[in-house]
């Protein structure tokens, strides 16, 4: 991490003072509503902002909260320790982890050299990066915005191990130094690197560790498998790479994700042709058989079918827009 932004995050604070002259409690008033363990985003949050950060306070037990705005801790130096819906979480150098609405969150105290960075975020902050996100539907996307938001009442956090990932890291600095700095006109800057952040993330979901649950971790084998395997995986590959029955893995897919397999693939296909027809000047032909589809007026009908126009009309009417 940048040396200056380091030094700045490692001042101990008045917060940090109090407890190393004797406080053996946290203050509430910072963070609480009156008689609740509910972190307050009013209390951290000015008036119109959507995010902020604020470097974790160090030297103290913070006992099991929750949040009505969704958390980002990024561990800048040193580990700390954290407790989510019952599961030891310990965070590295460069680790990112994500806290959804319900989690349920502990940490215990971190040492001088321990410095992390939480991020106080509003789901709406999310908007601009599922834009960003421009297929029709993706079911992994939908996965993680889903765990962060909220709407997933299955999974409280996403811990990504992304310590040797450079772009992430330069990424998260960016947003890191960017709101510390105030920059002008940051919130479209910020929610543009957020955006630009997921987008990466989606990459390396090999990185993301989860609740101790089998379903969560299947459902991201499932949803990577499709995202890299779309044009000519099957069924039968999945099953394979995944050491199951056929018959049993398609009955999973169904209720873990309320599509087909077939389905899925289908999706993510046009969804890659819908990408083409918007960025390139390759034939409609050639797309479709780019993205899986050796008959041709299939895909026209599929197209059609789920966009509700042509690939030809799809694409002038982008281009046009």
């Amino acid at each position: 991490m940048n040396s200056e932004l380091l030094e700045k995050l490692k001042v101990i604070t008045d917060e940090e003072l109090e407890i190393l002259n004797g406080r053996k409690e946290i203050d509430d008033r910072i963070y609480m509503k009156p008689s609740t363990n509910i972190v307050d985003k009013r209390k951290l949050l000015k008036n119109g902002d959507l995010i902020k950060i604020r470097p974790h306070t160090r030297f103290i037990h913070f006992p099991a909260h929750s949040h009505n705005y969704i958390e980002i801790v990024y561990m800048c130096q040193g580990s700390t320790h954290h407790i989510i819906n019952g599961d030891d979480v310990i965070l590295q150098k460069g680790d990112l982890l994500f806290l959804n609405l319900k989690a349920v969150h502990e940490i215990y105290p971190a040492k001088a050299d321990d410095i992390a960075v939480n991020f106080i975020v509003l789901p709406e902050f999310f908007d601009v990066a599922i834009k960003m996100m421009d297929e029709k539907e993706n079911a992994l996307r939908n996965y993680i915005i889903g765990c962060l938001t909220g709407s997933r009442d299955d999974v409280a956090y996403l811990h990504f191990k992304v310590a040797d990932l450079l772009p992430i890291q330069n990424l998260i600095e960016n947003l890191i130094w960017s709101i510390m700095n105030n920059q002008h006109v940051a919130n479209n800057i910020n929610q543009v690197t957020m955006g630009l952040l997921l987008l990466h993330l989606m990459n390396y979901t090999d990185k993301i560790k989860t609740e101790k649950n089998y379903e969560q971790d299947f459902t991201l084998k499932i949803l990577k498998f499709i995202e890299e395997n779309y044009r000519e995986g099957e069924l039968n590959d999945l099953a394979f790479k995944l050491n199951c029955n056929v018959v049993w893995l398609s009955r999973m897919i169904k209720k873990l994700t309320g599509r087909t397999f077939t389905e899925l693939i289908q999706i993510k296909r046009l969804n890659q042709a819908a990408y083409l027809l918007d960025s390139t000047k390759i034939s409609v032909a050639d797309i479709g058989f780019m993205v899986g589809y050796e008959n041709i007026s299939y895909f026209h009908r599929l197209f059609k079918k789920y966009y509700g126009m042509t690939p030809k009309q799809f694409r002038l009417k982008n281009r046009n827009n």
